[in-house]
């Protein structure tokens, strides 16, 4: 199935997208902070600019979009082929991103954007359990 916009039409949709500082993303952040959780640096200069990354951790948090990263439940594939092109492109992306990071010693945590709107909670508990883990591997424990 074709586009139904044009070039000029979906460029300027496309330009409205938000890529950070989106309501999961800084609904994440309140809750993290609000659990005592600090010393995080927003987008640093790392592959694939994680929303959140804890450095003497060395743990990333990607908030990922359900449409955008293809979770199976939201994403079916059956938007169109350029959908389907994009979505495939981003999950390749992802896969990279996460194995170029973890060739460079970071852990990757992603969450998707539903899941802190349903259970804040719960994700600031991966996060913590994350950078614990981190923690311990690093101190050899």
């Amino acid at each position: 199935m074709p586009d139904a916009l044009t070039p000029e039409q979906r460029s300027k949709l496309m330009a409205r997208v938000r890529t950070r500082d989106t309501a999961p993303e800084i609904a994440l952040r309140r809750a993290l902070y609000a659990a005592g959780l600090r010393g995080w640096r927003l987008h640093r200069r790392l592959p694939g600019r994680p929303d959140l990354a804890f450095g003497r951790a060395r743990v990333c948090v990607f908030v990922d979009g359900a449409f955008w990263h293809g979770h199976p439940d939201v994403y079916h594939g059956q938007s169109g082929e350029f959908w389907d092109r994009k979505i495939a492109r981003n999950r390749d992306r992802d896969a990279r991103v996460d194995a170029e990071l973890a060739d460079r010693g970071w852990s990757v945590l992603r969450i998707w954007d539903f899941e802190v709107e349903q259970d804040p909670t719960e994700c600031v508990r991966r996060v913590q359990e994350a950078l614990g883990h981190a923690v311990a591997v690093r101190s050899g424990g």
